[in-house]
């Protein structure tokens, strides 16, 4: 699938890329706009059926591919740069769209579309030294593809957060939001986890 990229920018909120699908066929990032990030491409397959093996008392890795539902945790290993490796779970707590008006700070270029609101628990099970690592989630649409928007950034109803200084030891818990987007008519199906080698073809889902 070919995309088109268009980067939006709000000042001290969120920053935005729109990607277009246009066709079928093999996916090609588009030149970034001056000033913008590249984003990181998405898998637009859906994941295959497994059962969790992840339970609140229990540090067995959830396999690849699992499909969850919100409020169940998934445990996962982690990394974040060169230097900070560990296992970690993720417990997404509920997948909210809301309406437009909540993006009328980021300006014109956001017309159209819906904020997602991915709100997420994360624990350090490993206990080793993950203090200021960041977690990131994405957004599926219902049909179990991509939602065909990336959002990087924050609106005031959903602040990122990164781990605490203290998140260095097992039990350690953080709270954050998620950003993500929609296009007004579209729904939202689930939030994928993919930050490992070993998963970013089979994704860990949660489900609505």
């Amino acid at each position: 699938m070919k995309y088109d990229r268009t980067a939006v920018f709000a000042a001290g909120f969120a920053a935005l890329a729109l990607l277009s699908a246009c066709g079928s066929g093999d996916k090609s990032a588009a030149a970034p706009v001056e000033g913008s990030t590249p984003a990181a491409a998405e898998s637009s397959s859906a994941a295959p059926s497994a059962a969790p093996t992840g339970s609140t008392d229990s540090a067995e890795i959830t396999k690849p591919g699992t499909k969850l539902k919100v409020g169940d945790r998934a445990v996962v290993p982690f990394k974040y740069g060169t230097d900070k490796t560990g296992t970690i779970a993720i417990t997404v707590d509920s997948i909210d769209v809301g309406p437009s008006t909540d993006l009328a700070s980021v300006g014109e270029k956001a017309k159209g579309l819906r904020p997602v609101y991915i709100r997420l628990t994360v624990e350090n099970v490993g206990g080793t030294d993950l203090a200021h690592s960041v977690v990131r989630l994405r957004a599926q649409g219902p049909d179990g593809r991509s939602t065909g928007v990336v959002v990087t950034g924050e609106i005031p109803k959903c602040k990122a957060a990164s781990a605490t200084k203290d998140f260095t030891t097992a039990g350690a818990k953080y709270k954050t939001c998620e950003l993500q987007a929609v296009r007004e008519g579209s729904e939202v199906g689930a939030a994928t986890y993919t930050d490992t080698e070993k998963i970013k073809d089979a994704p860990i889902v949660w489900k609505k």
